[in-house]
Order: structure tokens, then C-alpha cells, then sequence
């Protein structure tokens, strides 16, 4: 593969641009609030990524609320949103980043023949045309804009080198050359990185980015042959979320560069001890776990049961892990807290978990950790996170649980559930039967929130060991064509359903405005 000669210089680093809160909602189940939007947007601010792509402001008025809230709320990184080259598009999204400390625009059209003929009905002469209005009309209000070629790895390069050119000449400042469909390969992808930067005027004067797609499982060896062919921005996701296969994984990428800096001879700036903390913040907050296979953070990346493995380990960690778990923040003792502790080590142990105690109401969480500390004997870590983020989702509920009471089936019976909930503010009590105790309270939450949407997914996983552990269940509902995850965590596992299908309820109702779905597809 034919790598950049470029020298590297001190002030030479690869940029993280974070499309969670974009591409990475763009999955089914993944959707966010704005609360839970600015939750994770701070800790990215703590992981110190260089820019958020907060949203797609033009898609609807809700995600347009989404990204201003964002941007005022994030001083640090660069947030931007994703703009086609319409005028609506471009004046929303210079319109809802106006109030950051660092406002940006990412435009983007699609640069292949086969979007071109099939999907736009444009000519190359039209897209270049609009590439580089749109370009030209957004640098009259702000200064950094990136501009992506959509669908670059299956695009025609001499065509990119004169959109590019035209675009640089226009005032972008990053040029994106995604790889939409993830239909690349490592070697192709970086050759054609490398002759855009040898052809292209100025090339030299923007930042060459990657987006790559996982549709093949190559989007961190995409990504990484980039940068070894001059990139110095990657495109990437928490834990890899994203359409279809998802994005290129950030604590992938970024581990990959520190761990081979002797290859790679770059890294980014990330703090890396706040990439486990941001992933696990993301699951709990998207209902999604963690595989426990996922490299860097999923929880078997530094388990060893193999006997070989386990005796070369315990000589010595490097014979069989390349990182240390302290390097990404993984506590060394995930046995933290107790009954006796007091409100000041909880509300410690929240920080240094990535929890960001100003949202969360300290008083109402102190008091479920000491209800928890006296059922449980041991308290951990994803006990806690999972506690805390159980309390913020109920904060600002349309619906709320309230009571429960469930039978279980005998020889007699059908399994009954009795279910009392408030429902903005007034309480409401139903009754059902069930093939199990779930599905009854089930049908007794869809009685009392007037709605039943298609359950698509039901997962149930211990948080912790032991039969005190806490239990988390995660649920996928779906409709009028609108798909959200639910989450909840509760010591009884029936008590922690409701609580799920509780929360994806929550999740319908506010989605007062449902996104829409762009008439093209984006990076």
C-alpha cells in the first residue's frame, strides 16, 4: 500500500470527528432525546474528540432544536451539522449552530455516476454547480466547512479532483471522502486518498477526512489505510452504532492508533481512559448493550479463561494483551460502594464514571443506591450507572410507573398483572392476562397508554454476578413506522420490563416531530 512521505511534526494528529449523535441515531432503536443528546455530547467533550457532528438540522423541526441545544451546550469541539446543497438546508444548519464557540457546516452531495442517474437525476455539470454555491453561500457566515463527495469509493476520481478543486477554491476547509455503501477495500480506499492529495490544488491547504461504513467489517482498516495515505480525520461512532452495519468504531480506530503508533506514526488526541465510560453511557442510553466480543470495550476484551492464556498473563499482562483495561478506563476494581458510604464518594464515583452530576438529580439517586445497598451484598459499577441512568429516564416522563402486582400461572390461572401508572400526572390502573407474567403487564401498560406498538426485540441481561444482580432489559417497539429502544434496570426482572416498555412509550411520545428521511442518503 503506498503510504504518505510526508514528515510528521508535533502539531500532526488525527482528527476524531464523532457522528454519534448523526449517523450513529440513524439506526433503528437508537434514537435520543435532546436531554440524552447533550448528556452524551459532554462526554465527548471529556473523551476531548475534536468535533460533533450534532445532527441533521433540516430533517425536522425536533432535530433542528437538537443540534442548537447541543451547540450551546458543547464549548470545546467543533459542532456542526449535515446540510444538502439547498438553501433550506444550509441557512437551518448555519441557523442552529450560530450560538456555538465553534460552529461548522458539513455539506455534502453525492459525486457517483450511479446516485447521479439513479437517485439525484443530475448531471455532473449540476452537482458541481451546487456543490460549490452551496459552499460558497456558507462561507460568507462561518469558516470551518467540510464538504463530503457522498459515495467517493465508488466514484469516478478525476471527476472528485474537480469538484474538490472547486469546492477548496470556494472556501471548504475539510474534504470528506466517504465510503458510503462500505463497499471499499483497505488498499483501494487509501490509493485513492493518495491521489486526490498528489492532484488536487491546495490539497495541502484542507483536512482529508474518512467516513467509512462497516457493511464489509472494514471500516477501522479503511479508516486506518486513510491515514496512512494523508488523512488526518476519521469519521467514527460510539461502540460503532450507525445505518446497517454501522460507522467506523471511534474506540476502535483510536486505540488501533495508539496501540500502533510504531506503524502509524500519528494518533489522535482522545483521552482514552473516557472511552469506556462514553460506551456505556451510549448503551444505557440507547437500550443497546454492548457485545461482549466487542473489541476495546466489550466486557470479554480483557477476560482470559483459556488456562495457557491465564498463566501467561499472570507472569506477565503483554504476553497475551496488547492494552492495559486502565488505558481506556476500565477501574481496576469494579467493586466500589457500599451501604456505609456517603453521599460525597457516590457523587465522586458518578464523575469519574463519565455521569454528569449536574443532570441528574444527586438527592433522588443517593436514596435508590442506599435502597439498592440493602438488597444487594455488593455493589458494582454498572450497578451504579445503571441505577443513575434509570432515575434521569424517569425524570421527565409522560408516562410513569407507579405499582405492580403480578401472579404467576397455575393449575388454576392464566399469569395476571395489575399495573398502576401516571399518565400526565393522573393515575390510571389496568388489569390483563398474559402466556407469562411480562406479556400481563405488558398488556396492562398498552390498556393504559392507549397504544400497542409491535414488540421487535426483548433482551434480557444481569448487570452484574449473582442472584442479587440487578437485571436490565432492553426492548424494541415499533409504530406508525417509528422504531425506539427502551431500557430498564430493577433487581426484580419483571419490574425491570415494565420499566423498559415504560421507557420506549416515553421515547413515542416525544418524538412530537418524527424525522424525515432525507430524499438522499448521507455519508
Amino acid at each position: 500500500m503506498a503510504t504518505t512521505t510526508a514528515a510528521h511534526t508535533e502539531s500532526d494528529w488525527v482528527r476524531i470527528f464523532d457522528t454519534t449523535l448523526r449517523d450513529g441515531e440513524q439506526s433503528p432503536g437508537c434514537t435520543m432525546n435532546v436531554e440524552e443528546k447533550i448528556a452524551l455530547a459532554r462526554q465527548l467533550e471529556r473523551l476531548n474528540v475534536d468535533v460533533i457532528e450534532a445532527g441533521f438540522a433540516a430533517s425536522s423541526p425536533g432535530d433542528f432544536e437538537s443540534v442548537r441545544r447541543v451547540a450551546e451546550a458543547a464549548r470545546g469541539p467543533i459542532v456542526l451539522s449535515l446540510s444538502r446543497t439547498r438553501e433550506e438546508d444550509v441557512d437551518s444548519a448555519l441557523k442552529s449552530v450560530d450560538k456555538s464557540a465553534r460552529p461548522g457546516i458539513h455539506i455534502f452531495i453525492a459525486t457517483s455516476d450511479i446516485h447521479l442517474k439513479y437517485k439525484l437525476n443530475m448531471t455532473r455539470e449540476d452537482v458541481l454547480d451546487a456543490a460549490t454555491w452551496a459552499v460558497t453561500r456558507a462561507k460568507k457566515h462561518l469558516d470551518y466547512i467540510e464538504f463530503s463527495c457522498e459515495d467517493a469509493s465508488r466514484s469516478d476520481w478525476d471527476y472528485m479532483v474537480t469538484v474538490c478543486t472547486s469546492v477548496i477554491a470556494a472556501g471548504a476547509t475539510t474534504i470528506n471522502l466517504p465510503d458510503t455503501t462500505g463497499h471499499a477495500i483497505p488498499e483501494e480506499f487509501g490509493r485513492m486518498f493518495a491521489y486526490m492529495r498528489e492532484r488536487v490544488p491546495g490539497a495541502d491547504k484542507v483536512i482529508w477526512s474518512a467516513h467509512c461504513h462497516n457493511d464489509l467489517g472494514l471500516a477501522v482498516a479503511n479508516s486506518l489505510a486513510a491515514v496512512r495515505n494523508g488523512a488526518r480525520q476519521i469519521e467514527c461512532t460510539l461502540n460503532g452504532i450507525g445505518e446497517r452495519a454501522g460507522n467506523c468504531s471511534m474506540e476502535e480506530v483510536v486505540m488501533a492508533m495508539k496501540t500502533r503508533h510504531d506503524l502509524m506514526g500519528v494518533q489522535s488526541r482522545v483521552n482514552t481512559r473516557q472511552i469506556y465510560p462514553a460506551s456505556r453511557l451510549l448503551s444505557q442510553i440507547i437500550g443497546q448493550p454492548v457485545p461482549a466480543n466487542k473489541p476495546i470495550v466489550g466486557d470479554n476484551a480483557f477476560a482470559h479463561e483459556a488456562g495457557i492464556h491465564q498463566d501467561g498473563v499472570l507472569k506477565y499482562k503483554l504476553t497475551y494483551e496488547i492494552m492495559k483495561p486502565e488505558d481506556i478506563g476500565i477501574p481496576s476494581n469494579k467493586l466500589v460502594l457500599g451501604k456505609h458510604s456517603g453521599r460525597h464518594a457516590f457523587t465522586a464515583r458518578l464523575k469519574d464514571l463519565g455521569i454528569d452530576t449536574d443532570s441528574v438529580d444527586i438527592n433522588r439517586a443517593f436514596a435508590e443506591f442506599k435502597a439498592l445497598c440493602d438488597k444487594k451484598k455488593i455493589v458494582y459499577d454498572d450497578d451504579i450507572l445503571a441505577l443513575v441512568t434509570e432515575e434521569a429516564r424517569r425524570t421527565v416522563d409522560h408516562f410513569e410507573l407507579v405499582d405492580m402486582r403480578v401472579s404467576s400461572a397455575s393449575s388454576k390461572a392464566m399469569p395476571h398483572a395489575e399495573v398502576t401508572m401516571r399518565v400526565a400526572g393522573v393515575e390510571k390502573t389496568a388489569e390483563a392476562d398474559g402466556d407469562g407474567i411480562v406479556d400481563a403487564a405488558y398488556k396492562a401498560i398498552y390498556k393504559i397508554a392507549g397504544i400497542q406498538p409491535a414488540l421487535e426485540r426483548y433482551a434480557v441481561k444481569a448487570i452484574t454476578g449473582g442472584t442479587d444482580a440487578l437485571g436490565e432489559v432492553s426492548c424494541l417497539v415499533r409504530e406508525n413506522g417509528m422504531t425506539v429502544a427502551g431500557a430498564g434496570a430493577h433487581s426484580d426482572i419483571v419490574t425491570a420490563s415494565a420499566l423498559a416498555l415504560v421507557n420506549a412509550l416515553n421515547r413515542l411520545k416525544g418524538r412530537k416531530y418524527q424525522p424525515l428521511k432525507p430524499t438522499t442518503d448521507v455519508p
